[in-house]
């Protein structure tokens, strides 16, 4: 590995270390040929693991494979850096290898109130020799999420020359397990034997872990900006697998009340009536969503309810740090209510998880 790309590495990780929760993103999220925005979530590292093949016919039957591996750290303020590498890039002549290192920023999202996530990346191709870009607009409505992108590339064959694509796809949530998802984009301009490119997939979340897995077809080779935005006659199949890596269940978290056994849950009722006097009717939503409460940071006024949802495909708690609350473990898809009455600021972290800490802000 060249030394830059080393240090590149030690950086990331020194950052991740430090960075605050925010939003990550599954494959669920996300049609194969797009990003759809996904930024990580601060204090975790990424290595997604992409492989693509072709089989030629009999006799030979011999296959080809176009394996892309992604290393990326969620960094502060909603961003990602990281960089893609492909074993067999057919990008420039000579040039098997393909280094991509990209830098990811969300403008707005959803999840923080936004109408839409807004996303922009640029990256550097060493294959290509130049700079590319995309920008990713997204809307999540009910199980259906849809994504649009446009995207600025270096052109290879021309030195200082640009070239522009467009695309959008969507992921569809079948159940919480399991999504369906397909995208197109296009070049502005194709040269001879330059297809529109497409994918297709099946991406499946593996209960009780945070690891999603996608079975895909696609007319596209290695999975950077330049690999995803051309296509060609040959479908290629594969999958791609996500492992998150949070680097506060080995650093950073200092045990304490935390990471002690809950004791049983509240009953239902006794969570709900926790200040039903002096509750003034309000409710505000927030979850868990890729090992981390989303938001982070809740302030509202006395007598008002939060409602957590956990989006997970693990069981997580929402657990005071001086024991006044407790949900007990929710399960993925379940729902958890409190009642704050007193102002003051609660602290809570997920039993489970201990690296997982919000807080509440009552006034």
């Amino acid at each position: 590995m060249p030394r830059f790309v080393r240090a590149l590495c030690a950086a990331c990780i020194a950052a991740a270390a430090l960075a605050p929760r925010a939003h990550a993103q599954s494959l669920l999220d996300r049609p194969p040929n797009f990003s759809g925005g996904w930024v990580g979530t601060g204090g975790q590292l990424y290595f997604n693991f992409m492989h693509r093949f072709i089989a030629s016919d009999a006799p030979l039957r011999k296959v080809t494979n176009f394996p892309t591996f992604t290393m990326a750290a969620g960094l502060p303020m909603r961003t990602l850096a990281g960089f893609h590498y492909s074993t067999n890039s057919t990008l420039a002549p000579g040039y098997p290898n393909e280094w991509e290192f990209f830098l990811r920023h969300a403008l707005v999202q959803q999840d923080r109130g936004a109408p839409a996530d807004l996303v922009g990346q640029v990256a550097y191709n060493l294959a290509s020799k130049g700079v590319d870009g995309e920008v990713t607009v997204a809307r999540r409505q009910g199980p259906l999420r849809l994504v649009a992108a446009g995207r600025v590339l270096a052109d290879a064959d021309s030195a200082g020359e640009r070239r522009f694509a467009v695309g959008g796809g969507a992921t569809f949530r079948v159940s919480r397990f399991f999504a369906l998802a397909a995208d197109v984009s296009q070049l502005t301009e194709l040269r001879e034997e330059e297809k529109m490119a497409w994918s297709a997939g099946v991406h499946l979340a593996i209960p009780t872990t945070p690891h999603t897995l996608s079975i895909q077809a696609t007319n596209t080779n290695t999975y950077t900006l330049q690999g995803l935005s051309v296509g060609d006659d040959v479908v290629r199949y594969g999958f791609e697998f996500t492992i998150p890596l949070t680097l506060s269940r080995w650093f950073g978290s200092r045990g304490g009340a935390a990471a002690a056994p809950a004791p049983p849950p509240p009953p239902a009722s006794a969570a709900s009536a926790a200040g039903a006097a002096a509750a003034n009717g309000r409710v505000v939503k927030a979850g868990m969503r890729n090992l981390a409460f989303v938001p982070g940071r809740i302030e509202i006024e006395a007598g008002t309810t939060v409602e957590w949802t956990n989006n997970d495909p693990l069981a997580h708690t929402v657990t005071a740090a001086d024991r006044s609350f407790d949900s007990g473990l929710i399960g993925s898809g379940q729902t958890w209510r409190h009642t704050f009455t007193q102002p003051g600021t609660y602290d809570y972290t997920c039993t489970p998880h201990p690296f997982m800490k919000g807080t509440v802000v009552v006034k």
